[in-house]
């Protein structure tokens, strides 16, 4: 039986570090707290209680981050920065200099370049080890911790690895409470002004809406060849297919495209 999580760490002085961004409404675009971000912040707030420190690189001024501070957040620290610049060198250096045992971050970010690499790009500059996945933080001693890693179709994975790490949490952390607008508004956003590191390749890169993937064609499952033949001309035998004989290339061609737009292949 798997212990209950937390059960093992002690609050009172273990120190953790939320990394949270700005998030987007999945149908009306509307910014509001990240998801996954917001799941690092509860998380975090399991682990360490008042410890937590929940920290952000960009623009003070966003209403949507007062959402992770009506979680119960007493105060959010931002490291300010406009608008294209590279958050990683002011992260790196106020983690090292904050003493901070474990960092939680989203598996990637809903506004953006959101490519994901952040944490890999922080572990490796920090020198860390990075879990990805993070379901549950069983036990922290010793130098080291027993954490739960999220795998496919619900499966997990114990790790033991040593402190401090960075760590990404996903849909399989603890689902986030709720926002609070009181606390939302009475919380404190604690602002530091530090270098800004421009980051020329996002900035130099054309952004465009992401367009949705090519709908494959179906694959016929059969156990013998019989069965494969028989499913593989079943449509022709419908009236649904036509045969093409002594046709030239050009209308053979026009046959084949009408068939992958009718497939949803190409559009």
């Amino acid at each position: 039986m798997q212990p209950e999580m937390g059960s093992s760490v002690d609050k009172g002085t273990l120190h953790v570090i939320s990394l949270v961004s700005v998030g987007a409404h999945p149908t009306s675009g509307r910014p509001r707290r990240a998801e996954q971000d917001a799941r690092a912040v509860e998380l975090g707030l399991q682990l360490a209680g008042d410890n937590l420190h929940v920290l952000h690189a960009g623009n003070a001024e966003e209403p949507a981050l007062r959402g992770y501070l009506g979680m119960g957040v007493d105060e959010l620290h931002v490291l300010a920065q406009p608008p294209g610049a590279d958050a990683v060198p002011g992260l790196t250096d106020y983690i090292r200099e904050s003493g901070v045992q474990l960092v939680l971050t989203g598996s990637q970010a809903e506004t953006g370049e959101g490519s994901g690499m952040l944490p890999y790009l922080l572990a490796e500059t920090l020198g860390w080890p990075l879990v990805v996945g993070l379901a549950e933080v069983e036990s922290m001693s010793n130098g080291s911790a027993q954490v739960l890693q999220a795998l496919p179709r619900g499966q997990r994975r114990r790790l033991k690895v040593r402190l401090p790490f960075l760590a990404t949490v996903d849909n399989a952390a603890p689902k986030p409470r709720q926002s609070a607008y009181g606390p939302a508004q009475r919380g404190l956003l604690d602002v530091e002004e530090i270098e800004v590191v421009i980051d020329e390749v996002f900035t130099g890169a054309e952004l465009t809406p992401a367009k949705p993937r090519p709908k494959r064609l179906k694959v016929i499952k059969a156990k013998s060849g019989a069965d494969r033949m028989k499913a593989a001309t079943a449509k022709a035998s419908g009236g649904g297919g036509q045969v093409l004989k002594g046709v030239s290339a050009q209308e053979g061609a026009a046959a084949i495209l009408k068939l992958l737009v009718e497939e949803g292949v190409v559009r």
